[in-house]
């Protein structure tokens, strides 16, 4: 009879495939990425905290608000009081206001420091670096400083208590958004644009269909930033308004502070109606914004 050979355990065969060392590497890695996440985590909710007691107060009555300790969800929720809001104060037409100033302020804002900065980036001519300069020289300069001369005009032209001098100014582009864009116009070959000309492109048919869709990040980023400016304005309103009707959110929320200051409740549901659109659009368009921030070159 054939005695079939001792096998070993496998338990008992050393695991030779894989070094001492190399296990506790691993334990090292993934306690180093529950910790980072777990920072990362805390770290948000710390930055969520404060919306979050935002909306929720804004859905509590006042004796929710007046509750100690502090309820943490409303219960019953209070959405009557977006309407209780609306009918103390002209909100629909602080809202109308603010979107009009934002949509506009937006698309010229845009459409101006686009055509600028492909100016200045594909067309130089004599003293154009110099101009250049001069137009970054003016970020240096604290728009408080020119709002009283600005403010004298405006009242010349009769354009005081109207959304006028909101809205022209913006025809003439920023200095931070032609920046911006020409530097990331500066990235892009110029061996396209001399490929289009030899297709018969014209000068703004080289910006429509060669750099725009390059340049999307970019623009999308700038338009982002418009937005949020236009939309968050509070100084220049607050000088140029005065009429309640007439007052855009920002300022309307301040004017009804003034009048209805112990109505906590109101107050925060109008903070996030003043909140929500930039949320919403940041939230939508936040790949397209950090791509266009990534993807801006230095290149001088």
């Amino acid at each position: 009879m054939v005695l079939a050979p001792d096998i070993p355990d496998i338990r008992d065969i050393p695991n030779r495939g894989r070094p001492a060392g190399s296990e506790r590497r691993t334990v090292l890695r993934a306690l180093r990425l529950v910790l980072v996440y777990s920072l990362l985590i805390g770290g948000g909710l710390i930055f969520v905290f404060p919306f979050y007691w935002l909306i929720t107060t804004s859905l509590k009555s006042v004796e929710l608000i007046q509750v100690d300790p502090p309820q943490w969800f409303p219960n019953p929720i209070a959405f009557s009081n977006y309407a209780d809001l609306m009918a103390a104060a002209p909100v629909l037409s602080w809202v109308r206001n603010t979107v009009v100033v934002t949509f506009l302020g937006t698309i010229f804002y845009t459409a101006s420091s686009v055509l600028t900065a492909y100016g200045f980036a594909r067309h130089p001519f004599p003293g154009s670096r110099v101009l250049f300069f001069l137009v970054l020289a003016t970020m240096m300069m604290p728009g408080h400083i020119t709002i009283i001369p600005r403010f004298v005009i405006f009242r010349e032209l009769g354009w005081l208590d109207t959304l006028l001098p909101l809205i022209v100014p913006t025809l003439f582009g920023s200095a931070f958004y032609i920046f911006l864009l020409r530097q990331f116009f500066m990235t892009i070959p110029r061996d396209l644009d001399e490929a289009a000309e030899l297709d018969g492109a014209n000068t703004l048919q080289i910006l429509w269909d060669v750099l725009l869709p390059l340049a999307r990040p970019a623009i999308v980023t700038v338009a982002l930033f418009a937005f949020i400016e236009q939309w968050g304005d509070f100084f220049e309103p607050f000088i140029y308004l005065s009429s309640p009707e007439n007052l855009t959110l920002q300022v309307g929320l301040r004017w009804f502070s003034t009048q209805y200051g112990t109505q906590f409740h109101l107050m925060m549901a109008g903070s996030v109606l003043a909140m929500a659109p930039i949320v919403i659009v940041f939230f939508f368009a936040q790949k397209q914004f950090i791509q266009g921030i990534t993807l801006t070159g230095l290149k001088g």
